[in-house]
């Protein structure tokens, strides 16, 4: 009989049930024997403690359209890996115990960076170990895309819409904080979807002049309202040139409750005008997958099946160029994948008018 482990590890996102639910479909209408099925409970955590759920094919049937996760999540700091738990356990020891114990002969991860680390760590300790890339950021190096990204930003675009009409309404500038603390691919793709007229990621530092000049070109052009969707790692010059120490300092010190106000209160500061600002937060990872997110993930899950079925471990399943692909672990963990300034999305919408703030 052959034993599979599943675990969902860092944020959450919408997808991921539907990933498990491919990895799980493809294994057993293909395995030829019986399979079993263990599921950690909250991430790393539950196979450090052992803490699982013996599931069976039922537990995956009607799950495609349902968000979040069945297992539930944790974080667990890649960082923090080699320093034992407050009760004294060694995690990656008891990570290998319980892999063990379980007699397993794949676990199979859906994870973000952090977690994709830890992966290859276990990986690298003589675990079979697949990863899968779930980041609603789409920051996970070696692939076009991750699932939970498609979602967030049909969430983060909706937001935008429905702040177009209360803007226009009262001709108000809106500031609009996105996920995103060290890349900017959600605003970046949300904002041009939702007709921002200022776009502002951590890849291109902003200056406050540009900001300013592009919000009274808009209102020069005819617009009554001008809406400004800002990352939460978004950065200006001054910031950029900042040591990260004194950088990490300042950020501390900060009385608002994030960069979304003090922009925001800069604006109104320079221009005059009626600033509003607005926080869609954790609705970005909730709800239900959009299709594109239920295609990618089925993908995702099947091509990991199909690897651990052959025989091929220590690999993120990825999609690059439209294919779908195996890459190492080792190539994968500890490498984020930044917005490139000079790309094609960016260079178009500067061509619409948008401005980043850097011209």
């Amino acid at each position: 009989m052959l034993r599979i482990g599943l675990l969902t590890s860092g944020g959450d996102c919408q997808a991921l049930n539907a990933t498990m639910r491919a990895i799980v479909k493809t294994v057993l209408r293909n395995a030829g024997e019986g399979v079993g099925i263990v599921g950690f409970l909250d991430g790393y955590q539950g196979l450090i403690y052992d803490r699982y759920l013996t599931l069976t094919p039922g537990d995956f049937s009607g799950i495609l359209t349902r968000g979040g996760t069945i297992l539930g999540t944790s974080r667990t700091p890649f960082k923090r890996l080699d320093i034992p738990e407050e009760d004294g356990i060694d995690k990656v020891s008891a990570m290998r115990a319980t892999y063990g114990a379980h007699k397993l002969d794949c676990l199979f991860m859906l994870g973000g960076n952090g977690s994709t680390k830890t992966a290859n760590r276990l990986s690298e300790e003589g675990l079979n170990v697949i990863a899968l890339p779930k980041t609603i950021d789409n920051d996970t190096w070696g692939t076009d895309m991750t699932f939970g990204f498609p979602s967030a930003i049909d969430v983060a675009t909706r937001c935008i819409d429905d702040i177009h009409t209360t803007a226009s309404s009262h001709g108000r500038v809106f500031v609009i904080e996105i996920m995103g603390h060290k890349v900017g691919w959600i605003p970046l793709h949300a904002g041009v979807a939702g007709g921002a007229d200022v776009i502002l990621i951590p890849e291109i530092p902003y200056d406050m002049g540009n900001v300013v000049r592009a919000i009274e070109r808009r209102d020069q052009d005819g617009g009554r309202f001008a809406i400004v969707v800002v990352a939460e790692g978004a950065i200006s010059r001054e910031e950029a040139a900042m040591k990260k120490k004194a950088y990490k300092a300042k950020v501390a010190q900060r009385v608002k409750p994030s960069v979304a106000y003090d922009i925001a209160e800069e604006i109104a500061q320079r221009t005059g005008r009626e600033i509003r600002v607005t926080v869609p937060g954790h609705t970005q990872r909730g709800g239900a997958p959009d299709a594109a997110d239920r295609i990618f993930a089925t993908q995702c899950g099947v091509e990991a099946a199909l690897g651990m079925l052959e025989g091929s471990y220590g690999f993120m399943v990825a999609q690059v160029g439209g294919r779908m692909r195996r890459v190492p672990l080792s190539e994968v963990a500890g490498r984020l994948k930044y917005v490139d300034p000079q790309c094609d999305l960016v260079r178009e919408a500067k061509m619409l008018g948008i401005s980043f703030g850097d011209e």
